[in-house]
């Protein structure tokens, strides 16, 4: 069972998710706008964060970010949105979420998306991953290449955590999404190649030594060769 922060304007919407979290043995505690969520937020301590994007007093975006700066990056966030772009998903993810759903969604699939964050939070690698020179500390979620320390977003983390624990492995597109989302996409999106994109910016482009490599017709690697 997990304590859960549902925080959705639409109380419709509200009341239909909190009864199917309660049937799942979840306690769930309702906000249903912004500035009441972040309120709560200063009070009670959760397992898991559900909040919409677009609310009155403060979006979920926001609650989000701030959120992440007060706690950190141990407390799971699922956003819930309208918008489906890969610039929307990008983002929320940015602000701090660890995985998104688009309206409407089944709320099987909402459920499957807290069983696999909270089972995610249980199952930690090594508190450090190496490759190369790039270290990984997985408490602190941050990574230093040589001197360097590189702050990374949730999804920077995620993805680089998933890189360094397969390293050598020729990676899909299809996988990462899978593994990393922990969804089917669309296989039209971009937005792997995106964070992808944001890795190499962060860890590869001011080094001679590149550790992420396009396998053409593949995906990417991990590794030195």
């Amino acid at each position: 069972m997990a304590k859960i922060l549902l925080a959705e304007d639409e109380q419709n919407i509200a009341s239909f998710i909190r009864r199917g979290l309660q049937e799942f043995g979840h306690e769930v505690q309702v906000a249903h706008n912004g500035g009441t969520a972040w309120a709560m937020l200063q009070e009670g301590v959760f397992d898991l964060l559900v909040l919409d994007v677009i609310m009155p007093k403060m979006d979920g975006l926001e609650v989000c970010r701030q959120f992440r700066l007060k706690e950190g990056y141990h407390t799971p966030v699922i956003m819930l949105t309208a918008l489906g772009t890969t610039e929307d998903i990008v983002k929320g993810l940015d602000a701090g979420a660890d995985d998104y759903l688009v309206k409407p969604f089944s709320f099987q699939e909402l459920e499957a998306r807290i069983k696999a964050l909270l089972r995610r939070g249980k199952e930690r690698p090594d508190r450090q991953l190496w490759c190369h020179d790039l270290v990984l500390d997985c408490d602190t979620r941050r990574a230093r290449r040589g001197d360097t320390v590189i702050e990374l977003t949730v999804k920077e983390y995620r993805l680089l955590e998933y890189f360094m624990t397969h390293q050598g492995v020729a990676l899909s597109r299809l996988t990462l999404l899978k593994d990393v989302w922990d969804k089917n996409f669309d296989t039209n999106t971009n937005v792997v190649d995106v964070y992808v994109n944001y890795l190499r910016n962060k860890i590869d482009r001011d080094f001679e030594v590149k550790l992420i490599r396009t396998i053409v017709g593949m995906g990417y690697i991990m590794g030195v060769r």
